[in-house]
């Protein structure tokens, strides 16, 4: 699952469980994907979400279709420390024909929410 995601592969993200109805990951906080004080970049947070959206809508699709997201919104709560691990839970607000709506939860290790991020997925036919 993880090897068909090369960008996702990049950040380190861990698929623990993936189903159409919950799609559950972490990120190991490295330096590398920290600001100059040592917190989690939020174009990371961004990018994080955004690979469990992407994942969940494609595990809704039939095999030739595929899928693209539209539009994102991300409401950053609190940081993440380098050497934290990041928890992104996304789960579904709509699964439609042409598009889904997902929203991923991501906290810290402590449990306590760091971000939330609302995307739309459009549902691309296949070639003709």
């Amino acid at each position: 699952m993880i090897d068909q995601m090369p960008f996702a592969r990049l950040l380190g993200i861990k698929i623990l469980e993936a189903t159409p109805n919950r799609v559950v990951a972490e990120l190991a906080v490295r330096e590398d994907l920290c600001t100059t004080n040592h917190i989690l970049h939020g174009g990371a947070i961004m990018a994080f979400a955004d690979s469990l959206g992407g994942l969940a809508a494609a595990l809704n699709l039939s095999d030739a279709a595929a899928t693209a997201t539209i539009e994102s919104k991300t409401n950053f709560l609190a940081g993440v420390k380098a050497g934290d691990v990041a928890r992104g839970v996304c789960e579904p607000v709509h699964v439609g024909r042409a598009t889904s709506v997902w929203q991923t939860r991501i906290s810290r290790g402590d449990g306590k929410l760091a971000a939330i991020v609302t995307q739309t997925q459009m549902t691309l036919a296949s070639p003709a």
